[in-house]
């Protein structure tokens, strides 16, 4: 902190070590107004119209602005050798100077766009004009042309190039200098938020860096130094700076002054002027440059106010005392910015101090915020103190007191563990019941389904071997009178009438039409064998479908399943039920076949129950099966056109218990059981149903 008040000293000593006398000597200025009536130099070379000024001081006001000056090299420098015109003037868009003599133009220079250098020197966008050797002889009128678009403040001086470098030279040194105590405050700030980790620190360090950048884009170093080619940040650096800054100090001033606890209608009105400024902030990368320009001076004048007005409050009603530091800056600060704006108007003097005045209230104002900021952090830390004090203080308290009540505590911890001991063991006891009730449950639930199962292969045998039973007698028939025909054959006598023995025998043939024996015979043995295969195939579905001697998960292929399914619960199917199958091939899955062949049952069960209950039959209903591969997972889907179902009951019915059917018909178990064996295999079931319009339960499986 010491470091920055030296450098702070030796700026103001810089300052003040410069008189208003080794500034310039003072040329007489003559004013006419371009802006309505555009006039060339050859309209304005002798024209009346001109009005004399205050001062070498142009001070025409804010805004698009286009005037007429004129002026000439004062008597007390038509002797010398080496003179300069100097605009002192970073922001002029056009300068235009024309020599003229006897009503004629000797020598014109142009200063446009501010890139545009030659014939003249620019020093940081500032006119810096040579005016020859010859000209100064010949004592001409100078016609200076000047185009703002913004404050149009220009100081307009004369001085010899000796002069004139040395005033550069310690512009380029206070510069300096001013930029150094900036630098050195960032820095000191910026390594504190690192050790405090406080906000304000955030907010503050930028405040620092952009009203640096502001006032070097004022002064024109900015533009000379950093960014040269850029005509549009020469345009726009300094409203875009300057709304940052102040958008930095309104957070700044929010953070510290905790604005919203101690003065929250002064908050509101705070955020207010926030809120303007990052408006502004925008507007100003617009083409209404101009307008954030009025909008910024006007939002950092009410934004000076209302801090001074705040810190005041915070520091005189409620007696916090780094809002004392912060109040003095602002007022340094406020009391800068009068001071600048009072020399444009000749109510002060225009020297070096009060062209510099901002600068010098910015680096005291940023060194007092910063010894409010190390305030705060003392402040914090004598708070942290105390508060450590009570937290110890209460600590030795609270010990005495648990001391007191660890005595009480374990004997009602005894008495809680004894009474959670008898709950625990009454819980085990209901839990043990309700397991054997489950496991009823769920055998109930099995017995219904193998019931089922039951019946229908039952019934699935009973037809082939009905079929084969009822072929036997009329084969026995057959076979018979062709064992006769055989007979007789075998009878016949060598030695007697064999003809009329033949004859004998082709009429019994006749009789018996042994044509039609031989053809019913060979369909009666066709018969028998489609019964031995259907039954043989009921079997082959029934070991299928059980699969009892495989609990262990193995690669099947889900199609086989379902049609061994089928073929075991074809006798439930009503007579108007057509099963579309729509099978893909698929890949073997990793499965526990029996469990996945009950998932089908219980679904395909399901939805042959909802085709029956319909109230009104289609003459044709149907349940359909389709099965698909996507990626590394197998879809099936069992859709009917049965009754549906509404919302609140498609959220239940994977629940266990609960059932849509009569009671008696069901245990409410058989879906539960499907949603837990799917769950087990790693995949999902999903249910998309309509009332009055069927539904379809889609399985998701993994291929491993």
């Amino acid at each position: 902190m010491f470091k920055n008040l030296i450098v702070l000293a030796l700026l103001i000593t810089a300052f003040f070590s410069v008189k208003a006398s080794q500034i310039s000597t003072l040329p007489t200025l003559y004013t006419l107004d371009n802006n309505n009536v555009k006039r060339s130099i050859k309209e304005v070379i002798g024209n009346k119209d001109f009005q004399q000024n205050g001062s070498n001081i142009l001070n025409l006001g804010f805004g698009n602005k286009n005037y007429w000056v004129k002026t000439s090299i004062p008597p007390t420098l038509t002797k010398a050798t080496n003179l300069i015109l100097f605009i002192d003037q970073s922001r002029l868009s056009f300068v235009e100077v024309y020599y003229v003599k006897d009503n004629k133009v000797l020598l014109t220079q142009h200063l446009k766009n501010y890139n545009l250098i030659a014939p003249i020197n620019t020093i940081g966008n500032v006119g810096y004009y040579h005016i020859p050797k010859a000209l100064i002889n010949a004592d001409p009128e100078i016609y200076i042309n000047i185009v703002s678009n913004e404050l149009f403040v220009a100081p307009v001086i004369i001085q010899t190039q000796q002069k004139m470098s040395d005033q550069l030279i310690r512009r380029d040194l206070i510069f300096g200098l001013y930029t150094g105590a900036l630098l050195i405050m960032f820095l000191y700030n910026l390594f504190l938020f690192f050790s405090v980790r406080d906000k304000s620190y955030v907010f503050y360090v930028f405040y620092i860096l952009f009203t640096w950048l502001s006032q070097i884009s004022v002064q024109g170093f900015a533009s000379k130094y950093f960014w040269p080619d850029s005509l549009w940040l020469h345009q726009h650096s300094v409203t875009l700076f300057s709304l940052i800054a102040l958008i930095s100090g309104l957070s700044f001033s929010i953070s510290f002054l905790n604005t919203q606890q101690l003065v929250p209608r002064c908050h509101k009105l705070l955020q207010a002027l926030l809120g303007f400024s990052i408006l502004s902030l925008f507007l100003s990368l617009t083409s209404y440059a101009h307008i954030a320009f009025a909008l910024m001076q006007l939002l950092t004048a009410l934004s000076c106010i209302t801090a001074l007005i705040i810190a005041g409050y915070v520091y005189f009603k409620q007696n916090i005392k780094p809002a004392g530091y912060y109040l003095l800056a602002w007022t340094v600060l406020t009391i800068g910015i009068c001071m600048f704006i009072a020399k444009d108007y000749r109510i002060i003097p225009y020297n070096i101090f009060t062209i510099y005045i901002l600068q010098i209230a910015s680096v005291i104002e940023v060194t007092l915020l910063s010894f409010a900021l190390a305030d705060k952090i003392n402040i914090f830390k004598k708070e942290k103190e105390q508060s450590q004090a009570d937290a110890l203080r209460i600590l030795i308290e609270n010990e005495k007191l648990v001391r007191e009540q660890n005595v009480l505590l374990e004997i009602k911890v005894k008495e809680r563990t004894e009474a959670l001991e008898n709950t625990n063991q009454n819980l085990n006891d209901v839990l043990v019941n309700l397991k054997e009730a489950q496991s009823q449950l769920v055998d109930a639930e099995k017995m219904a389904g193998l019931g089922q199962l039951t019946a229908g292969i039952a019934h699935e045998i009973n037809n082939p071997i009905n079929f084969v039973t009822s072929n036997i007698k009329p084969l026995e028939l057959d076979i018979n009178e062709l064992d006769d025909v055989i007979h007789m054959y075998e009878k016949l006598d060598l030695n007697g009438n064999i003809e009329e023995q033949l004859g004998a025998i082709e009429n019994f043939k006749k009789r018996i039409d042994i044509n039609f024996v031989r053809s019913e015979i060979k369909s009666l043995l066709s018969g028998i064998g489609d019964g031995a295969r259907r039954t043989a195939e009921i079997i082959r579905s029934l070991k299928n479908f059980s699969r009892l001697d495989e609990n262990d998960t193995k690669p099947v292929d889900l199609n086989e399943g379902l049609d061994s399914t089928l073929i075991l619960i074809r006798s439930t199917f009503p007579s108007n039920l057509k099963i579309i199958k729509d099978y893909e091939v698929l890949p073997l899955v990793e499965c526990m076949p029996g469990k996945m062949n009950q998932v089908f049952m219980n679904l395909i069960t399901n939805a042959i129950y909802a085709i029956k209950s319909k109230p009104e039959q289609n003459e044709e209903e149907f349940v359909t099966i389709k099965t698909w591969q996507e990626g590394n997972h197998v879809k099936i889907s069992i859709k009917d056109s049965g009754t549906g179902m509404p919302e609140d009951v498609r959220q239940k019915i994977f629940e266990p218990f609960f059932t849509t059917k009569d009671v008696g018909e069901g245990t409410g178990l058989g879906l539960s059981i499907v949603f837990r064996i799917i769950e087990n295999h790693h995949g999902n079931i999903d249910v998309v149903t309509k009332l009055n319009q069927g539904t379809e339960f889609i399985i998701t499986l993994p291929v491993n």
